[in-house]
């Protein structure tokens, strides 16, 4: 019979005392502890089992788990001795910034002083007898949420050594969810407070700190050593592109398809393949992330279950008001195709708005594209990437994303795609204007407004109908055909449905009229024989509609070749 699916569990006594389903990972306890290396930050996607690979590390290290060898029988670890010796004699400090997501710098370094003084009652036991002096029993009852900030900065590495001289042992500090604060700051524009914040916890905790034995931290992202690890030369950096631990997080294909034995869903092998596989960490391909793995086991049924865990703003915000590249990538991507490109791994946030790079690397690390091939360009000193979205699952995700940027005027902006398909110019034009009037200012950025560089909008509209129309189009742009490159053109699947060709252009100030604009693209796409592409594959001409479009500022006129 199928052990039970425990939705949402993370802790790992929980899971091994109800017997819930359980992939064993335990000799990433084995890997980790034999690398012997000081301070190991691990970066993987949400919801691929960080937060449970940690409580596993707490309860087989954590003295206040000794003697609860239950908890590991039966599982890869407990097949060696040495380990079986190991459990429960160190000394575990566990900490987690999951809930960090206050929108006010002020609000978030107190929430870290509350959490930090929950730890602190944890060990009360600390105050009895002799072990701390007076004066730092007194220290000891000032950590809390209000605290000074050099004590917060102090105060993790105080325990270290409280809990030293206490067991005789130097402590494991393991921190969960470590950049959650970080991209909540980003977002809601304290990145520069928090990070000094954050340096100086980061400093104390794991560079000056004698009492400490190892650490692990682990996140989504790779934070940029300069803005909070910039005196820590300890740290072991283990990325989605590293060889280290690749199958210790998230599902190997051995591994779900041995799942979908025991749920008696054998059956069901592609299926679930062609959903969710797709991640690669290091060179270990076949990856697939277990909340969509757990969650498909518990309903029987494929659904966008991982990319629907989380609320996905920052990635559409990025897609949204990013460069029109972003978005023609974004079109190529959507189509199945391979984007090669090179950035470093880490990640400024405060970059994020001023370039191309940081958006894909911030993508990769959360999941959303995949590694088709990876080499380090030694010349450049940049890691050179081929990408693709990881599955569909995440394909389908950016569709909705997509859809709802049009949410606002979602009835405009199908009767426009009406009015194209009728070839109903006048209509057209009345519903573009409306959309162009609302959707705009939706675009910008804040630095580059669209209504001064309306590519960004056009690009992301035409990532609109690619959704919107998928099933009866071929939708393409910036390609080359004939003697120069298209912006959009619309391919029909099948059938006689007519091709479409547009072009877009914005106002130059030696044209006295919008319609000068609107026919000088007209005319280039005549003299440039953008159709050339579709004749070549039997589409006649007169099956060939033509559309140049003119901006200036929020208004837009459209006209069409006779």
């Amino acid at each position: 019979m199928a052990r039970t699916v425990g939705i949402g569990r993370q802790d790992f006594e929980k899971i091994r005392v109800s017997q819930n389903f359980y992939v064993d990972k335990t000799d990433f306890i084995r890997q980790w502890w034999e690398a012997d290396d000081d301070v190991t930050l691990i970066t993987r996607p949400r919801r691929f089992g960080k937060t449970l690979n940690m409580s596993m590390l707490e309860k087989f290290f954590s003295v206040s788990y000794q003697d609860r060898g239950d908890l590991f029988e039966g599982l890869r670890i407990w097949k060696e001795e040495k380990y079986r010796k190991l459990q429960g004699t160190y000394p575990v400090i566990f900490l987690s910034f999951a809930d960090i997501k206050e929108t006010a710098f002020e609000d978030a370094r107190k929430k870290t002083g509350k959490i930090i003084q929950m730890l602190y009652n944890q060990h009360r036991f600390l105050l009895e007898g002799t072990v701390l002096s007076e004066n730092e029993k007194s220290e000891f009852s000032k950590i809390s949420a209000d605290m000074e900030p050099y004590l917060a900065s102090l105060s993790l590495k105080m325990l270290s050594e409280y809990l030293y001289r206490y067991y005789g042992k130097k402590v494991i500090i393991l921190l969960d969810e470590y950049d959650t604060p970080l991209q909540e700051a980003y977002v809601n524009g304290y990145w520069e407070e928090m990070t000094a914040f954050m340096r100086s916890l980061f400093n104390s905790t794991f560079k000056t700190n004698p009492c400490l034995e190892r650490a692990v931290m682990t996140g989504i992202t790779r934070v940029s050593r300069e803005s909070i690890f910039s005196d820590l030369n300890n740290l072991k950096v283990v990325t989605v592109v590293s060889e280290k631990y690749s199958d210790c997080f998230g599902f190997t294909e051995k591994e779900v398809f041995a799942a979908l034995e025991e749920f008696e869903m054998p059956d069901r092998k592609q299926q679930v393949k062609e959903w969710y596989d797709g991640f690669c960490f290091g060179k270990t391909k076949d990856i697939y992330n277990p909340w969509s793995i757990n969650s498909f086991l518990d309903e029987g049924k494929t659904d966008t279950y991982w990319v629907n865990s989380s609320s996905n703003s920052l990635v559409g915000k990025l897609i949204r008001e990013g460069s029109p590249e972003v978005k023609m990538t974004m079109e190529g991507l959507l189509r199945g195709e391979t984007f090669h490109t090179s950035f470093d791994e880490q990640i400024v946030f405060s970059q994020l708005d001023q370039g191309d790079e940081p958006v894909w690397s911030l993508l990769l690390a959360s999941g959303y594209l995949k590694v088709v091939h990876y080499e380090f360009n030694t010349v450049r000193g940049k890691a050179e990437y081929s990408l693709q979205l990881t599955n569909r699952e995440v394909r389908i995700m950016f569709e909705h994303l997509i859809e709802g940027w049009f949410g606002v005027c979602r009835r405009v902006n199908n009767a426009f795609l009406q009015a194209l398909l009728a070839d109903d110019v006048k209509a057209m034009n009345q519903y573009m204007n409306k959309i162009a009037l609302q959707m705009l200012s939706y675009f910008d950025t804040g630095k580059k407004p669209s209504e001064e560089e309306p590519e960004r909008f056009y690009h992301g509209f035409v990532l609109g109908m690619m959704v919107e129309l998928a099933d009866r189009y071929v939708l393409t742009s910036n390609r080359e055909s004939g003697f120069g490159r298209y912006d959009v053109m619309l391919e029909p699947r099948e059938g006689e449905e007519l091709a479409v060709i547009m072009e877009f252009k914005v106002q130059e100030e030696d044209e006295n009229e919008l319609s000068d604009t609107a026919n000088a693209a007209l005319l280039q796409i005549e003299q440039k024989e953008y159709q050339s592409v579709l004749t070549a594959k039997g589409i006649p001409e007169a099956h060939i509609r033509k559309y140049g479009f003119a901006f200036c500022g929020k208004k837009v006129l459209i006209v069409s070749a006779p």
